[in-house]
């Protein structure tokens, strides 16, 4: 009996950090392999995740989106949000979108925990098989 309690409590801990996506999570450039940025991940009253720079870890040719043709255009990158309206739906968030903030370019978000501390962070166009997938650190 103690070691199916056990067992279960083990099993429910490792689910629910599973689908845990809410923290600070390390970019890494997709061309230089290095850290760029702190991305904050939380939850709004709404029930849905979003995400903003909250630390530039490499200083960027332009601070700013100019890229960006929404709200967001010619403001800083430090404190945007570039993760909006993802929704948790079995063990991925998704229905969201991810901005990048170099080019301005939106694209569809799909979010995944790959067992705690990683991140798989897909942007696509269309459907998933036409994007990149990046994988964010978790950062204490």
């Amino acid at each position: 009996m103690k070691k199916s309690a056990l067992s279960f409590i083990a099993t429910l801990i490792g689910v629910f950090t599973f689908a845990q996506i809410e923290g600070h999570w390390k970019t890494v450039d997709d061309e230089t392999g290095k850290p760029k940025s702190i991305v904050e991940i939380f939850k709004k009253s709404d029930g849905k995740y979003y995400g903003k720079v909250s630390k530039l870890l490499i200083k960027p040719e332009d601070p700013n989106c100019s890229g960006c043709k929404d709200d967001r255009k010619n403001k800083p990158i430090l404190g945007m949000e570039v993760i909006r309206g993802l929704s948790k739906k079995g063990d991925e968030f998704t229905g969201g979108s991810i901005t990048d903030p170099k080019t301005g370019k939106v694209y569809k978000c799909t979010i995944k925990n790959d067992g705690g501390d990683k991140l798989s962070v897909r942007g696509f166009v269309g459907f998933s098989l036409l994007g990149r997938t990046q994988t964010w650190y978790k950062v204490d």
